[in-house]
């Protein structure tokens, strides 16, 4: 598939909801001159309970529909999509580049020279290994402890960021960390980055690296952006729109609540235009996974 890209064109940002907003935050801190287009399946999250072909589909759906808009890069939010579906967009995208925060976490785990490495994430994304994976194909030296954190994505949802009942979730789980050996952490979960202060709290006294996934994929977005002399140099505010599959309720509290600032607009897209064969036939099957 063949795109015109230039550095006006806008960069493509999705996840599997409204979590990677985290990720859309990151990238506009980190090039605040870039066009944003962000999107959030809102109508079939979670992408964790379902199979990897069915993640793939559901990402190359997107994916197309993000390559229609003109999108010189492809960044994946979800860790879930990160793990199933990398090779299968960068596969589409053919020349636009495509990120992933899972590989980026890692890239930032191995730069910061720690070889014991705590990742705390959901359920499906401890149950898959993938961080592990991916840090013992880059190092195997180093140590990798993992703990799934579940409740923390209802408590940024309910904007419980800083309370008693916060600060306790975050004790129960990441007890295990503090006398373990573990010298750098990845927060694994786009949700998790809202905790960030939190979490640095809790291990108040012990010399530990937090790693943000968004951070590091924003990192990574204008280094590659900066190699294919992609960065958008005007001089103006970079734009984000959002597009969603299905507008939940409390849509506008919960994006900015993740973006630290109200979206400019908020579409509802289907996605129909953009199945294949095997996603019609699919989607027969699952039904839109309702």
């Amino acid at each position: 598939m063949e795109h015109n890209i230039s550095q006006s064109s806008p960069i493509g940002i999705f996840d599997s909801g409204i979590g990677g907003l985290t990720v859309a935050k990151a990238v506009m801190d980190a090039l605040p001159g870039e066009d944003i287009i962000y999107f959030g399946d809102s109508a079939r999250v979670p992408y964790g309970i379902k199979s990897q072909e069915t993640v793939r589909i559901y990402s190359n759906q997107i994916a197309r529909f993000l390559l229609n808009k003109g999108v010189k890069m492809i960044i994946i939010a979800c860790n879930t999509a990160s793990a199933a579906a990398h090779d299968s967009v960068q596969a589409l995208a053919g020349e636009v580049p495509v990120l992933n925060v899972i590989e980026s976490g890692t890239k930032a785990a191995i730069r910061s020279g720690k070889k014991h490495i705590g990742v705390i994430g959901t359920l499906a994304t401890i149950g898959s290994g993938a961080y592990e994976k991916s840090l013992k194909n880059a190092d195997q030296t180093i140590t990798v402890k993992s703990n799934a954190c579940p409740l923390l994505v209802p408590l940024a949802e309910e904007g419980w960021i800083d309370n008693e009942v916060t600060r306790k979730t975050i004790e129960i789980y990441l007890s295990p960390f503090k006398n373990n050996g573990v010298e750098a952490l990845i927060l694994g979960c786009t949700h998790y980055p809202l905790f960030k202060q939190s979490i640095q709290d809790f291990f108040e006294g012990k010399e530990l690296d937090l790693i943000d996934s968004a951070e590091s994929v924003a990192k990574s977005a204008k280094k590659r952006l900066d190699k294919l002399h992609l960065l958008n140099y005007a001089n103006k505010p970079g734009t984000l729109t959002c597009f969603v599959s299905d507008r939940p309720q409390r849509f506008n509290e919960l994006a900015e609540r993740f973006l630290g600032r109200e979206p400019e607009s908020i579409i509802v897209e289907s996605l129909r235009d953009f199945e294949d064969e095997l996603t019609v036939g699919r989607m027969k099957i699952a039904e839109f996974a309702e």
